[in-house]
């Protein structure tokens, strides 16, 4: 029999629901009530001749009709980069399948810049809806990034990037709405919205292979008013990530995801760039199944801001490596027992504060039951773990925090002790 260590703080019922922490109702995209069929701008099902030139006929046809619904039915179209824009809706019907373009050439930006499969930019009233299938075919160049990625690493370095297109990228853009589709095999990044306001993604499945490179499902990036409902999430890096790398430009405010599924990936992060800020956020009612990290919170000293105000409340995890990771040390994280000097404060020192885990089970952990950690010149600060029941071999490690409160935390562990703790660790609530 193994011994199973366990920490019970504060020991109280657990609690099954909590209160709403209330709705975000974004506002929503108004179409047109016109329609426009793909198959009447010369474009054949069948996956065999290229579709590019219909898909811009037709969206230019939209644009001068000033918007309306472009229809594709049922079949594959193989297509290049395409453009959205205002007043428009993309519909893919049950059994229509938009297959990416697999040649590099037909995504050149300049400067190894590369253009997503589907953009839009500084438009209003988007949606991308429907029963279809977008499928980016991103295994070519999954390949190529694995090769830089362990080439960088035998040379000490943490990462390379070799400049993959994304699948969706919506810039500036007012009122959109994802619904329905299924996302599969981007070569990089599904779905960004960058700096968009009243975003709403709901009911749409991403799928990409476990060991997919960057391949994350929803990157909110600087956004305002976002929301993510019933969306089942299956990817190779993060799950959901939000982000404030643009400076600027922020913060991302007022973001609610909720009634989700995670299974492989890195879990519902925000970071690892939060130069201008995150605030405002709640995850809640979502399942983790086989999902590397649940909840994720990263940053490092040269990409780090202000995230304050999150709440992640009335979570399930199954089978997860580590349940909760809290961390300024994106990629360096000092081992347990050394030390990091303090460095001076800068624009771009991550500070985490104002965050709150609460009613969370996480069970058959494989890893650890996570960290929080700060910097030694910026600990975390007012973290609140509440009614938090966790299962992994090995405890939970605190440093760099000011300021944690662990109400009704049980943490069963297999070996060493379930709380990790040192005195860079000051007012510990228990």
């Amino acid at each position: 029999m193994r011994l199973r260590l366990c920490l019970a703080l504060a020991a109280a019922p657990l609690v099954t629901a909590s209160a709403d922490p209330g709705d975000l109702a974004p506002a929503q995209p108004v179409i047109p009530h016109r329609s426009f069929n793909l198959a009447d701008y010369g474009a054949a099902p069948g996956g065999r001749v290229e579709a590019t030139a219909a898909f811009r006929s037709a969206l230019a046809a939209v644009e001068r009709a000033g918007g309306g619904t472009l229809v594709v039915g049922a079949g594959e179209y193989l297509t290049g980069p395409i453009t959205l824009c205002s007043s428009c809706e993309l519909r893919l019907e049950a059994g229509a399948r938009v297959l990416a373009s697999q040649v590099p050439e037909d995504y050149l930006l300049g400067s190894g810049q590369r253009r997503p499969l589907i953009g839009a930019e500084a438009c209003h009233d988007i949606m991308i809806s429907g029963k279809g299938v977008i499928d980016g075919r991103g295994e070519p160049w999954w390949a190529i990034e694995r090769k830089a990625k362990s080439e960088a690493r035998a040379k000490g370095l943490h990462d390379a990037e070799v400049g993959r297109p994304k699948m969706i990228v919506l810039n500036r853009c007012q009122r959109v709405r994802i619904e329905g589709v299924t996302l599969t095999n981007s070569p990089m990044f599904h779905l960004v919205p960058s700096r968009c306001e009243d975003v709403t993604i709901d009911g749409i499945q991403i799928l990409a292979p476990s060991d997919s490179p960057n391949t994350d499902g929803i990157d909110p990036s600087v956004s305002r008013r976002v929301l993510i409902a019933r969306c089942r999430i299956d990817t190779g890096d993060d799950c959901i990530a939000v982000k404030a790398g643009a400076k600027g430009g922020g913060p991302a405010e007022d973001i609610l995801v909720t009634d989700c599924q995670f299974l492989h990936g890195h879990g519902c992060s925000i970071g690892s760039d939060t130069v201008s800020g995150v605030r405002r956020m709640t995850v809640r009612r979502c399942t983790f199944d086989g999902t590397d990290i649940g909840v994720r919170f990263k940053s490092a000293r040269d990409r780090g801001g202000v995230v304050e105000d999150v709440t992640f409340t009335d979570l399930k995890m199954r089978r997860v490596r580590e349940a909760i990771v809290i961390s300024s040390y994106y990629y360096d994280l000092p081992k347990y027992g050394s030390r990091d000097n303090a460095r001076p404060l800068t624009a771009t020192t991550p500070l985490w504060r104002n965050l709150t885990i609460r009613n969370v089970v996480a069970t058959e952990g494989t890893g650890s039951a996570g960290l929080i950690i700060g910097l030694p010149e910026q600990p975390a600060s007012a973290i609140r773990l509440d009614h938090v029941r966790i299962e992994a071999p090995v405890g939970l490690r605190l440093g760099n925090v000011q300021g944690i409160s662990l109400h009704d935390v049980a943490i069963a562990v297999l070996r060493g002790p379930p709380l990790l703790t040192d005195e860079t660790v000051t007012g510990l609530d228990q």
